[in-house]
């Protein structure tokens, strides 16, 4: 299969030989497609017997709420797995829209082939539901981890919450956040111009450095 190189890499296969992966995945059911920028991959309502791959490209996880505005859940680049949440829980039906905000190619994963008995005949296939369970954990953690930075009353309160974070997680007082501006305003819950003010208001006075996706924090806010 194409993307062996990325797929070789992905926690979802840790474990695994990399000439073995393909031969899983053919097992599974699964197949993959590409996408234009903007197309829907997936809309409110589909069918979740799925577990999707970004193998190129980006997707955005969109959810109307009750007055109709759009709102961005979630954003994933490259190497990211989504979806797998619905599934393990056992959800039916999609309660979110997938849409490719890059042109996009998606590698699909059977699901129910995922979490089917095989009788103990795939060696592998207790590895990839273990796998599985450990990102779903640690996706939950980042949800709380979102939770946290909600619970603080201004933008600017959420922003330094999170780039705290991001220096704590990376080592290091300068690091890439995983966000473009409007991805990360979405992330934290705030307006995109509200949040840019306060980072245009940091920046002056001299707590924080940056550059489109690029922070470094200089000093504590007072």
């Amino acid at each position: 299969m194409q993307n062996n190189d990325l797929l070789v890499k992905l926690p979802l296969f840790e474990g695994m030989p990399a000439d073995d992966i393909p031969v899983i995945l053919k097992r599974l059911g699964s197949y993959s497609k590409k996408y234009k920028r903007n197309d829907f991959i997936k809309t409110a309502g589909d069918p979740i017997d799925f577990i999707g791959i970004v193998l190129e490209g980006s997707i955005q996880v969109l959810q109307d709420d009750y007055y109709g505005n759009r709102n961005i859940r979630a954003h994933f680049g490259q190497g990211a797995l989504f979806a797998e949440a619905f599934a393990c829980a056992g959800v039916k039906f999609l309660p979110v829209d997938i849409l490719a905000s890059d042109d996009a190619e998606i590698l699909f994963i059977n699901s129910n082939s995922i979490f089917a008995s095989c009788g103990g005949r795939c060696e592998y296939h207790h590895t990839l539901i273990t796998n599985l369970l450990k990102i779903v954990a640690q996706k939950n953690m980042l949800m709380n981890q979102k939770l946290k930075y909600s619970s603080h009353k201004t933008t600017k309160e959420k922003l330094m919450a999170f780039l705290h974070d991001q220096s704590r997680i990376n080592k290091s007082k300068e690091f890439t956040i995983p966000f473009d501006r409007q991805a990360l305003a979405d992330y934290l819950g705030v307006e995109r111009s509200a949040m840019s003010t306060e980072i245009n208001k940091l920046v002056k006075q001299g707590i924080i450095e940056t550059k489109r996706s690029y922070f470094r924090l200089i000093r504590t806010t007072e």
